[in-house]
This record gives C-alpha cells, structure tokens and sequence, in this order.
C-alpha cells in the first residue's frame, strides 16, 4: 500500500496527506470507507507531482470533485484518493461581446454563480445552490432548468495521460445531455472558463433566488445525498422520479436508505445508512422499473472504490 511517507518522502507536497482517511467526511451522502492514501493538493503543480507519483508506482488513483455525485463503498478506496477541492478560484477578463469567467476546479460552482451575479453576468444562474465544484460539473456537464455547462463553456484546462497540462477549446459535438468527453478517463480537470453576457443583476439574483427555492421546495438539502440518482430519459415519457412514484416506491427502505418520501428520484441517508443499503435500493428501483415499465433506468452516482 502507498503510505503518507512514502509520497511526502518523495515530492514536494504544499497540501495534506493522511492514510486511512474515512471517505464518508468527504461525500454528500456522507457514506463511505477508508482511502488507503487520501491527499489533498493544493495548486495544479501539486496535482501534476503527485499524477506522476502513482502512474510511476502503477497505483490506482480517483480524483474526487464535490463528492456529490458519488458512492464509496463501505471497503473504502483502494490506491490514492486526491481530493482537488483545494484548488479553488476564480477570475474575469473582458472579451469582445462579453466575460471571461475561469475558475480552479475544485471552485463550488455556486459560487462561481455569485461571482458572475455580482458583476451582472447572466449565463450561471442555473447552477446557483447546484452542490458540487467546477470539475465535478463540467465532468457531468451538469444540467439543470433547461441549461448546461457546455451552453456556457468556453474552454477546459486539465493534465492529459502524459502529465501535460493542456488547455482546449469547446467542441460541443462532443458534448449531450450529461455526458462530456472527460467521463471517458484519462484527463483530470484542472480548471475550466465559461463566456459570459452583461445583464442585470437584479433579474440574474431574482432568478438565482427562484432555483434556489426551488431546490429546496424539493428537500434536497434535508438529508445527505447526492442528489437525482437517476438521469432522466425523454423516451420514458416522465422524469424518473414521477415513475418511480407512480409505483408507488416513494418512502422505501433498506436499512438506513430511503427512495425520499418527498421525491422518487433522491436516495437519502437517514442518519446510518451504508453503500451497501444505497445501493441495494437503486437495484431495486431499476429492477421494479425494468419490471412493470419496461425501462432500463441509467444512473447518475459513480460507484467509487473497493466494491
């Protein structure tokens, strides 16, 4: 097992090391077991030295964003956790027609919201409350109220497999209804900028305040979770929390998970919930869907670690 000895030994580290660090601190369902390694950088630099540290030494290595999308399993995580939020930041520059707004990505993208409010740019406004960070949001381009990160995006800055950091323009071909081209593997995500428009601040704060209470109207921030667990699938008909209430699995338990009374598409933690008892509810949600609807549901959490 890679040790905190070993990578401090060897590299020049400005952020922290632990080993046996309990991943269930670092996720929204606050679910999850041990990291043998867990690191957290604290410059892109950092993320470069340590990349290379475990490609040398053939160690498994998970780049953790927000921990909103996310479920580590009970085991914990075998090989290197290096948690980028840490890496947070953000600046502006004027370009022709609009703002240049490029943040670090372990930025919350909430915030990156209140930035762009604060200076009337219009363009973020959906992913105002959105929990998570930059990273996380352009790895899933993150939708919501009819709006994504690619509609914003103007260019993506990330370590490549050979260590080289690399800064790309947009290809929107490459990018559909949560999915982007970093979800095949090899690139972390280092930072990223979107183009903004001047508007007014008023109407851009009114609308934020609208998202955001709207988000809780629908109880996502009553209990631990990663949010919709489940993407929704036009084909269907209805968003996947309507059929999965239609069938009347709203409020159902396993152990200490819950399908939420107060939406069909939320898994809760009600205070001691395990990966196994989570995971255990979304098979049953897709196998009564796959069942009486005839609907193979796609999920939206990663499964994260020694399952």
């Amino acid at each position: 097992m890679a040790t905190v000895r070993e990578l401090t030994g060897k590299i020049k580290l400005d952020g922290s090391a632990r080993d046996a660090e309990p991943m269930k601190g670092h996720t929204s369902f606050r679910i999850g077991g041990p990291a043998d390694l867990y690191v957290a950088p604290r410059s892109p630099q950092d993320v470069t030295r340590i990349s290379a540290w475990c490609v040398e030494r053939s160690i498994p290595c998970f780049f953790l964003g927000g921990g909103t999308n996310i479920l580590v399993a009970d085991r914990g995580v075998r090989g290197a956790v290096v948690d980028l939020s840490g890496l947070s930041g953000i600046q502006a520059r004027e370009v022709p027609g609009g703002v240049i707004v490029s943040a670090l990505c372990g930025t919350p993208v909430s915030d990156v919201a209140e930035f762009a409010r604060d200076r009337g740019l219009r363009g973020m406004e959906f992913a105002y409350s959105l929990p998570g960070s930059v990273g996380g949001a352009v790895w899933m381009n993150a939708r919501c109220y009819d709006r994504e990160m690619s509609d914003v995006l103007e260019y993506v800055e990330y370590l490549d497999p050979r260590g080289v950091v690399r800064r790309d323009p947009i290809d929107r071909a490459e990018w559909s209804y949560k999915r982007s081209p970093f979800q095949a593997g090899g690139k972390i995500i280092l930072g990223a900028a979107v183009r903004l428009e001047p508007g007014s601040r008023s109407d851009i704060d009114a609308l934020m305040r609208e998202h955001k209470a709207d988000r809780e109207r629908k109880g996502h921030f009553l209990f631990p979770c990663a949010g919709s667990v489940f993407k929704n699938n036009h084909d269907f008909g209805a968003p996947t929390g309507k059929l999965v209430d239609s069938l009347g699995l709203k409020g159902r338990r396993i152990g200490g998970a819950q399908i939420a009374p107060f939406h069909g598409n939320i898994i809760i933690n009600t205070g001691d919930a395990s990966a196994g008892d989570v995971l255990s509810l979304m098979q049953m949600v897709e196998a009564e869907v796959r069942a009486r609807l005839g609907f193979a549901l796609e999920r939206e959490v990663v499964l994260v670690g020694d399952w």
